[in-house]
């Protein structure tokens, strides 16, 4: 059973880091995604990171300020955020998939975590 878990949310204040883990159990390989989902709106891509760790993407409003990792031989996936804004405020959820390339789209993401809050205060 593929298992996800998230952790490292919290209250920050803006212009705060924060750095979110997401450990896989159940599987190994794979790309690996952090979405976000705000109160009142749709789940949305934030980034993602191949099977092999060697490519990134990222949703326009975080490039330069987010920067996704991963440790296969820890089974580990992070998501390091800098100079955060009120507006990155919500639910991070980390989610798997069965190909080793990246996808956008939640519907490509076999595996989700029960997700971690982040509230950024100005």
């Amino acid at each position: 059973q593929v298992q996800l878990v998230e952790s490292g949310g919290g209250l920050v204040q803006a212009g705060d880091s924060l750095r979110l883990s997401c450990v896989v159990s159940g599987r190994t390989g794979g790309a690996m995604g952090w979405f976000r989902q705000a109160p009142g709106k749709e789940r949305e891509f934030a980034a993602a990171i191949t099977g092999s760790g060697r490519f990134t993407s990222y949703e326009d409003s975080v490039k330069g300020r987010f920067t996704i990792s991963r440790d296969n031989a820890k089974n580990t996936v992070f998501l390091q955020m800098s100079s955060l804004k009120p507006e990155d405020t919500a639910v991070y959820y980390c989610a798997a998939r069965g190909f080793m390339t990246t996808s956008t789209l939640p519907k490509d993401y076999d595996y989700w975590g029960q997700g971690t809050h982040v509230t950024v205060s100005s």
